[in-house]
């Protein structure tokens, strides 16, 4: 048959008494500001500190690459006098290298400048009188013929 069912009993939750977490809640709200103000102070020096180290890091950086420069720059001069002195015998092999390298690429341009323009001219010259039978379509479709 049939079966009856019951709601089941509602429960009341009782409070505790909120006259004592009141006066003690005015302490710990004045404990909460005064740690969330240490803890604002700790960011803040940790902050400062951060950028004093950025500074001395930066300062010993430029020390570091000042005198790594330095060192090169003297190893640099060694070989250059051990390899030809004052270094003007260098520089005029280096000129005398680059010289005959332009003048290899000018010979090549010369050289096949003619065939450039014959290549472009033949291009240019080249136009094909068909048309493409898309192209018909398309136009036809346009012009509705």
């Amino acid at each position: 048959g049939f079966y009856k069912i019951t709601p089941a009993p509602l429960t009341t939750i009782s409070r505790r008494d909120t006259t004592t977490t009141t006066m003690n809640s005015g302490t710990g709200i004045q404990e909460l500001m005064a740690a969330e103000t240490r803890a604002s102070q700790i960011v803040a020096e940790a902050r400062i500190a951060r950028g004093d180290r950025m500074k001395q890091a930066q300062v010993d950086a430029d020390e570091l690459i000042a005198a790594y420069r330095l060192e090169q720059q003297d190893a640099f001069d060694k070989k250059a006098n051990a390899d030809g002195g004052s270094g003007n015998n260098a520089s005029a092999k280096l000129q005398a290298e680059t010289n005959a390298e332009v003048q290899d690429m000018q010979g090549q341009f010369h050289q096949n400048a003619q065939k450039a323009v014959d290549v472009l001219l033949s291009k240019c010259c080249e136009v094909s009188l068909e048309v493409p039978s898309a192209r018909i379509r398309s136009t036809q479709k346009i012009y509705g013929k």
